[in-house]
């Protein structure tokens, strides 16, 4: 199982915590940009560091130079964004899961951005496990056919919406409101908030994207 951390550099408060980044013993490290120096303040050295790198300072670029075996650096002027790039260099280790960090809060256009790069990817590897996590949220896109959904003692809420079309012949198990063969329509709230009973849940429906979000109360 190999598992690629890519910390972006969105605000530095939306980066998972340290303790999450060095609770795995052979995941791969990616900075994008300004994440780099994230990673690097949390004692991680990346393996590769990738972007162009813009959002640093002199002293913060002499850092990545000195402290990173790998950096890919682009010129500003490019197609895809920073994140985009390190999220395509994190599938050349092969791996089975990827964890992506430093991409929620700060402009919303940059999150929009990011969960549609997050889509695409997945839609590209369905057999990959790709996450969108920060201290309170993760996201993950679901595709049809039936998911099992470990119970989670940090992440406590569970929400399930339609990603660009109805989700069809939703049936939840093992959740404190179950379902069975209903529907997940665009713009509905009624799949919020729902909550593991036990070990494990199940979510399995026929047709549709749904973009799974486990979460915590910030009061909690």
């Amino acid at each position: 199982m190999t598992v690629v951390v890519v910390c972006a550099g969105g605000p530095q408060e939306e980066v998972v915590s340290s303790d999450f980044l060095l609770s795995f013993n052979d995941a791969k490290f990616i900075g994008a940009d300004l994440g780099t120096i994230y990673l690097l303040k949390r004692g991680i050295t990346p393996d590769l560091a990738v972007g162009d790198f813009d959002s640093l300072t002199i002293e913060d670029w002499r850092l990545v130079q000195e402290r990173v075996p790998k950096i890919e650096r682009h010129i500003p002027e490019k197609d895809e964004t920073d994140t985009e790039l390190a999220l395509l260099k994190a599938l050349d280790y092969k791996p089975t899961e990827i964890i992506l960090t430093g991409v929620t809060g700060g402009r919303l256009d940059h999150y929009e951005a990011n969960l549609h790069i997050l889509y695409r990817i997945q839609k590209m590897y369905p057999s990959i496990e790709i996450k969108m996590i920060n201290n309170f949220n993760c996201l993950q896109f679901l595709w049809p056919g039936r998911h099992k959904i470990v119970a989670d003692h940090y992440f406590k809420y569970l929400s399930f919406f339609a990603f660009g079309d109805v989700v069809k012949k939703v049936t939840l198990r093992n959740v404190k409101y179950e379902t069975t063969d209903e529907i997940i329509d665009i713009g509905t709230t009624r799949f919020t908030s729902n909550e593991i009973l036990g070990e494990y849940a199940s979510i399995s429906f026929s047709h549709g994207i749904c973009l799974m979000i486990r979460s915590i109360d910030d009061k909690e």
